[in-house]
């Protein structure tokens, strides 16, 4: 898998029927290593590792309901009252970021409300904070540490 713009993380590796997976510590099982989820795993250890998140407010890979249709978020960060602090949307790292991402990531965030929301496509990594009342986002230089 290509280097990515994230520290060095130490991932658990599997091989299985010619198929690499890794190890997804939110989910606690070995998962197929596709290049997106090279760029969650990544994701979840810099949330983890840098921006000091516990591991316990933290859900990876699970379905919502927008519009009746079904999605699947990548990643969210609870805070401890239970609403939504962060979402992440990832994407494959040969995948542009670009107006489209922003868009799927709002709309999730009409069902989720989370006060930030975070895109990376592991390369290229954009933070934004919500203005509720305005209805717009707003572009950060990085995301909150964990207070």
């Amino acid at each position: 898998m290509q280097k990515l713009n994230f520290p060095t993380y130490s991932f658990r590796f599997k091989n299985s029927e010619n198929k690499v997976s890794i190890f997804d510590v939110v989910r606690k099982k070995f998962v197929i290593l596709q290049p997106e989820e090279w760029v969650r795993q990544h994701c979840v250890q810099y949330l983890i590792e840098v921006k000091n998140y516990p591991l316990s407010l933290i859900n990876v890979e699970k379905e919502l309901t927008i519009n009746d249709l079904k999605k699947r978020y990548d990643i969210v960060i609870f805070n401890s009252d239970g609403s939504i602090h962060l979402i992440v949307e990832c994407k494959a790292p040969n995948i542009d970021i670009k107006q489209n991402t922003f868009d799927q990531i709002a709309r999730y965030n009409l069902a989720l409300n989370a006060t930030y929301l975070m895109v990376t496509n592991g390369i290229n990594h954009y933070y934004c904070s919500m203005d509720f009342e305005a209805e717009r986002y707003q572009f950060l230089k990085d995301i909150p540490d964990y207070k």
